[in-house]
């Protein structure tokens, strides 16, 4: 598959979840997307009941294969990155983190995306979170200018992961660190699988392989690699489309790296 065709499909994919054109999770379960069902599945994915009343309502649309915040301890300040924002779930709770006198930039490239983060940011009346639309392969960001990137769930979707990896490397200042949560295969992908357009939009046929995702890191220069399954992943990734079957060959793992 050309690469534009699996952007194209993930544009329309998360797009139509944006605008609430259709149901479920975007990571492929079949949840509805009815408040209960988000909040469980946030729960699942490690947020806490605290987290979920600090963010606008809209914010929460069940993305995600984990919690990148969960290993981060942010300061007063700082300026966070989060590839691909979506809702802009994440970014509001770095926001907190960083206070009045940090940054959070959300980059999305989805417009249906940007605009209901946009929205919602507005609800609550924030002026230090920015949501730019852009690939995450090409920045819209000043190199040397942010200190922690994070990401949940959006780099496999990526058809050209090494230059993720690079730009995010570029936009970061010397140690600065990467921590993102997303689905890598420790298995086997089936053919099938890897060409069939809807599970690469689902975070399931894109995946790169933990060895492949260590080496692309490295090439772009990052050090202090840790890469680690996230405790509960078959779980994750059991309530999501092939259910089981995904399970044995891709997993959430928790992603960590700086630059040197």
């Amino acid at each position: 598959m050309a690469n534009e065709e699996i952007r194209a499909a993930v544009r329309k994919n998360y797009g139509g979840i944006a605008t609430q054109q259709q149901t479920g999770c975007g990571c492929g379960c079949s949840c509805e997307s009815d408040t209960k069902d988000l909040r469980t599945i946030a729960e699942q994915l490690g947020y806490s009941e605290a987290d979920l009343a600090a963010i606008p309502e809209h914010a929460n649309l069940g993305l995600g294969c984990g919690n990148p915040l969960a290993l981060l301890t942010l300061a007063e300040g700082q300026t966070v990155l989060d590839l691909g924002s979506g809702g802009g779930f994440d970014c509001f709770l770095a926001r907190a983190k960083v206070g009045e006198t940090g940054l959070v930039i959300g980059v999305d490239m989805t417009s249906e995306m940007i605009d209901l983060a946009r929205r919602n940011a507005a609800q609550k009346g924030y002026t230090n979170v920015q949501f730019r639309l852009g690939e995450i392969e090409h920045l819209p960001v000043a190199d040397n200018s942010v200190d922690v990137i994070i990401s949940n769930c959006v780099v496999n979707l990526s058809p050209d992961k090494a230059s993720v990896f690079k730009d995010a490397y570029r936009v970061l200042r010397t140690g600065g660190k990467l921590c993102i949560s997303d689905v890598v295969a420790t298995g086997e992908i089936p053919a099938d699988v890897r060409e069939d357009l809807n599970l690469v939009s689902c975070c399931i046929g894109g995946a790169a392989s933990v060895e492949e995702v260590e080496r692309l890191l490295e090439d772009a220069g990052f050090v202090d690699i840790r890469m680690s399954a996230k405790e509960n992943s078959d779980a994750v990734i059991s309530s999501w489309q092939m259910g089981e079957q995904a399970a044995s060959f891709v997993a959430s793992y928790i992603i960590e790296a700086h630059k040197s």
